[in-house]
């Protein structure tokens, strides 16, 4: 039995070592980014994102509750522009997102804010191509915190990646509309 416990204790300090000697190796942040051909021209795929009160139109989380209470805030357009949102729904939750960076065409930088969950960055670039348009939608956190965020960041591209993903074709979808 000591034998047992004496293993089982080498055991659990090796997990101890590779958990927290491990995040000091871990990135301090965390990003990935998901891309579309559009067949729309870029003017009008950046249109449709550089309007907050657009958002709902592509939003992968907008069905997510249909209860969701939206308001608007800052210019209609251009920079400054904020979209906040309060759920119920713990996969939705609270948050909001404003508009920091605009670049005619072709760069869009939102700052996102989830309240207790953190701070991030969102950014979209607009190129020209043979379809139309190519539109990436990137995320980035600015600073993992701890052990456990740490460790969270790697599963970012998982846990929210396909999102992007649908969000794009959900936005391929409004953009192609004649």
């Amino acid at each position: 039995m000591r034998t047992f416990l004496k293993w089982l204790a080498y055991i659990i300090a090796a997990a101890a070592i590779i958990i927290v000697g491990g995040s000091f190796l871990l990135p301090d942040e965390a990003s990935f980014s998901r891309s579309a051909e559009i067949a729309a021209p870029p003017e009008k795929v950046f249109a449709i994102v550089a309007s907050m009160k657009r958002f709902q139109e592509y939003s992968p989380w907008a069905e997510l509750d249909p209860k969701t209470v939206y308001t608007f805030e800052g210019p209609e357009t251009g920079v400054g522009q904020k979209m906040s949102w309060s759920s119920e729904n713990t996969s939705v939750g609270k948050g909001s997102q404003t508009i920091t960076e605009l670049v005619d065409g072709k760069r869009i930088s939102v700052d996102l804010d989830f309240g207790d969950m953190g701070t991030a960055v969102s950014v979209w670039t607009f190129e020209p191509s043979d379809a139309g348009t190519k539109a990436t939608w990137g995320f980035k956190s600015p600073k993992l915190e701890g052990i456990t965020m740490k460790w969270m960041g790697l599963m970012f591209d998982r846990m929210v990646g396909p999102d992007y993903g649908k969000g794009l074709e959900r936005l391929k979808a409004v953009a192609e509309k004649v």
